[in-house]
């Protein structure tokens, strides 16, 4: 079986490979862009939450539960969702890990980055993502733009970024575009657009700005719901 990637709207995201599931900042129930329920979530191994808010913690401790995952989170978040009823032996590490830090799950490798946003507890983070085959992703979180972006992409050959373009909340897509040239991201998905009507509402714009920006990195543009091979 091929490597896929899933978008179900807003920031949430499935990774599905040959031999893992996983979810990132699993909002289903209240998503705008959602297509389908958490109900929907038959398998996962492994759920990673980049923050807190509502719109990202979405259902990862009903998931998790359900079907026994792990749970990847920055310490205080780790601690928040054992206390909404995870078991502490399905969060990495046993407590969580942090910024910098690299944690090995079942082959795949997860390394934790600053974001620059709010949080209720602990701080927003990002998570890069190398896949068993070596195949590497890096999930943002909701950020604005930092320049240290530039020594991710150093340290990692980014095969995919998946970058918020909705603004207000996050970078908007001048911002982003930017993101990718410090990066030297292969490909991009954009996120966080469209799920509410103060964000920006599709991704030309972004088009344009990775156009002028980063015209080697490849959009890869994705509607909630479809699925794409990576």
């Amino acid at each position: 079986m091929s490597k896929q990637l899933i978008w179900h709207g807003h920031a949430n995201f499935e990774i599905v490979t040959p031999k893992l599931n996983i979810l990132i900042d699993p909002w289903f129930e209240g998503n705008p862009s959602a297509k389908s329920g958490s109900d929907s979530i038959t398998k996962a191994d492994l759920i990673l939450v980049t923050h807190d808010h509502a719109d990202h913690l979405g259902q990862a401790v009903e998931i998790c539960n359900k079907t026994g995952a792990g749970l990847g989170a920055i310490v205080e978040v780790a601690a928040k969702c054992r206390s909404m009823g995870v078991n502490q032996k399905n969060i990495l590490n046993g407590i969580g890990f942090n910024i910098g830090g690299t944690v090995e799950f079942k082959g795949t490798k997860i390394t934790m980055t600053q974001a620059h946003h709010s949080s209720d507890q602990g701080s927003c983070v990002g998570f890069i993502i190398t896949l068993e085959d070596g195949y590497c992703l890096y999930h943002a979180g909701d950020t604005g733009i930092f320049a240290t972006m530039e020594l991710w992409g150093e340290l990692f050959p980014i095969d995919l970024a998946i970058l918020p373009i909705g603004g207000v909340f996050t970078m908007d897509p001048r911002q982003a575009a930017m993101a990718c040239k410090l990066l030297k991201c292969k490909k991009v998905v954009p996120m966080h657009w469209g799920s509410f009507p103060v964000l920006e509402q599709n991704t030309d714009r972004f088009r344009n700005e990775l156009t002028l920006q980063a015209p080697d990195t490849e959009l890869l543009s994705m509607r909630p719901g479809q699925a794409s091979a990576l």
